[in-house]
């Protein structure tokens, strides 16, 4: 069976990526450089040993010889252990919950030749499942717009960019109205999986914030629902 650059690599995570089809490269330098010199977009998966939809996502897709083709011909594959990279999954989980309201892994950002973020999730399946579109269809629907359209994906990112950043602004700047925080917890409320807990729909992945979020609110408010609700979904995560 062939090997990709990641057999060179010391983490266990990366090692069961070493004989994918997928040419994948750890996120170093030459990758890097090889986006560029190639304009290619970069697709980049970040998860780690113990993730469960990581090893599902890597069965159905990454050792999947048809999917593994269109990603080596079109982009410049990294692939990113969470346990070694923190800095790296941090930067790009900020944008996954800024753009899609949640985050989780494997996280699966596509990036421009020069690391700007222009679509990004999470667990994508290999088929048209739980509301999401299929890993294949986004690799030929992303491919094509690099290639007909790249003023429209480097505008895209440029979005990405600025919308992170208003976020980050927002963030900085100490008192909030309480109009503000009883919309948000109202929102997250509505979007809560009643039965499950959680927020959204499947695959889930905890989201430690907003059950922070609630349960300060909660205690803010003095209205039991939002604490009754993180509880819920804390107990289903256990």
């Amino acid at each position: 069976m062939a090997e990709n650059r990641l057999i060179q690599e010391t983490s266990p995570y990366l090692l069961q990526h070493a004989h994918n089809p997928v040419q994948w490269y750890p996120w170093c330098e030459e990758a890097l450089r090889k986006a560029k010199e190639k304009n290619k977009p970069i697709f980049l998966s970040i998860g780690y040993s113990a993730c469960h939809w990581c090893h599902v996502m890597a069965h159905e897709s990454f050792e999947n010889e048809e999917i593994a083709k269109i990603m080596n011909e079109n982009f410049i594959n990294i692939k990113v252990d969470r346990e070694e990279r923190p800095d790296v999954d941090d930067i790009y989980q900020k944008v996954c919950q800024v753009v899609t309201g949640q985050g989780g892994w494997p996280l699966s950002v596509f990036l421009t030749p020069d690391q700007k973020p222009f679509y990004v999730g999470t667990y994508f399946p290999v088929l048209d499942l739980y509301g999401r579109p299929s890993f294949g269809s986004i690799l030929r629907q992303l491919a094509q717009a690099w290639k007909e359209k790249p003023h429209d994906v480097k505008k895209s990112a440029e979005n990405f960019l600025q919308t992170l950043q208003k976020t980050e602004t927002f963030k900085s700047k100490g008192r909030i109205e309480k109009e503000i925080l009883d919309e948000a917890a109202v929102n997250l409320l509505q979007i809560g999986d009643d039965i499950y807990g959680g927020f959204g729909s499947a695959p889930k992945f905890p989201n430690a914030s907003n059950i922070s979020f609630l349960l300060r609110y909660s205690k803010l408010s003095g209205i039991s629902k939002f604490k009754e609700f993180s509880l819920k979904t804390l107990k289903k995560n256990g």
